[in-house]
């Protein structure tokens, strides 16, 4: 007789009970006994968010009514602590449907009233457990699709820097006498490996940035003083386009008023950003003008901010802000398009529109200094960009 193969056991789940009465408490272990379940119970809250932090369970099993902290508090903290790992959180209620609403605001999945259905309460564990699994896979996925991206944008640069580098031998005549034509011809793909290499280093910083591996390296430093540097880089490809080319500030520099662009925060990325924002006028401007203007802003309660930004309770402190303007004449942005224009790949449909990193990488770097970028743009006359940041410390928002 041919022996029947054994299944190799599945992981049990990993499920918190939270409950002040040991009574309810022995009811969950008793309906929860299961070699499919590995069941731990507390009676408070904060030893529901000890546990919590210390190993995140698959599911937790949340009681409204409890001293001291209640199952919407503990839910806000779980909620609220983005280190965690998604974990659903089923609320075991006597109550109506006001308190079921409360609930489900501060972020709980689902809930079941006392006295419960043995059948129900597991179908919705069931549930719950099947949606983790499902959140947790397709997470796993986009964590191994960014890592093989990643590495591969990494293993371009290699050959794209040896390629022009023997480019450049070649033009150089090292290995004979070129016709002058393969030597424009040599040119112009070195140009386009440049552009194709550029990109490479834009989608590489832009993963760092979304797996959180890149850390800003702080210095204090002058942002006008760094903005008249990548106006004066830049300043040749406006002259080529004709375009009144203005930095409203350059008279500030030998002036007391030059003291009050001081900000710490790292020169480098937010170069990339200055350098981002005035390159892009440029390009999507045909004929008229390009200004640049930086001004000090002590107060922001009024401006319409985003959403996340919002949600800092510093947003209005007294460390004021310095405000970069961007204004340009040239072919606008349609309005449905600015509300996705900062989004990952998300491209313009200009024909000039680039790999659409650019513009998501510099927010990016700028929520992490504590700021936003804001857009106002009428197709066929022009876009405003303004970068704000705040101009004494930094108070890094993710």
């Amino acid at each position: 007789m041919v022996p029947m193969p054994v299944n190799k056991p599945l992981e049990a789940s990993r499920i918190l009970a939270v409950d002040d009465s040991p009574d309810n408490l022995l009811l969950l272990e008793t309906v929860l006994d299961s070699d499919a379940y590995d069941l731990v119970c507390v009676e408070s809250g904060a030893e529901a968010l000890s546990l919590v932090t210390q190993a995140p369970p698959d599911l937790i099993l949340l009681d409204i009514m409890m001293p001291m902290m209640n199952g919407y508090e503990v839910t806000q903290h779980i909620r609220q602590d983005h280190s965690l790992p998604y974990i659903p959180i089923l609320l075991i209620t006597a109550h109506g449907h006001t308190s079921l609403a409360e609930g489900l605001d501060a972020g709980a999945d689902d809930f079941i009233r006392k006295p419960f259905d043995i059948d129900e309460l597991q179908a919705r564990i069931r549930s719950l457990l099947r949606m983790k699994q499902a959140m947790d896979a397709q997470r796993a996925m986009i964590r191994q699709r960014d890592d093989f991206v990643a590495r591969l944008t990494h293993d371009l640069r290699t050959p794209l820097v040896a390629a022009n580098r023997m480019l450049q031998l070649c033009r150089e005549e090292i290995f004979g006498e070129m016709a002058d034509d393969a030597k424009q011809a040599i040119a112009d793909t070195m140009q386009n490996n440049k552009q194709l290499l550029s990109m490479v280093n834009t989608l590489l910083e832009v993963y760092r940035h979304e797996a959180g591996q890149k850390d800003l390296t702080l210095a204090k430093f002058n942002l006008c003083d760094m903005t008249s540097t990548v106006v004066k880089e830049l300043h040749p490809l406006a002259i080529e386009k004709a375009l009144n080319f203005v930095f409203k500030n350059e008279q500030e520099h030998n002036t007391s008023h030059f003291e009050q662009f001081q900000i710490q925060g790292d020169a480098m990325e937010l170069r990339r950003v200055i350098t981002n924002l005035i390159g892009n006028a440029i390009k999507f401007t045909d004929k008229g003008t390009v200004e640049i203007d930086l001004q000090p802003e002590k107060d922001l309660s009024q401006l319409s901010v985003p959403e996340f930004f919002s949600a800092q309770p510093d947003k209005h402190s007294d460390v004021g802000w310095l405000v970069l303007t961007v204004a340009d004449t040239g072919i606008g942005i349609a309005p449905e398009d600015q509300a996705e224009i900062f989004k990952w790949f998300r491209q313009g449909k200009q024909r000039r529109s680039g790999s659409g990193l650019g513009l998501h990488l510099a927010c990016r770097i700028v929520e992490m200094h504590g700021g936003f970028i804001q857009l106002s743009s009428t197709p066929n006359q022009g876009s405003t960009f303004r970068l704000y940041l705040p101009n004494k410390g930094i108070h890094p928002s993710h």
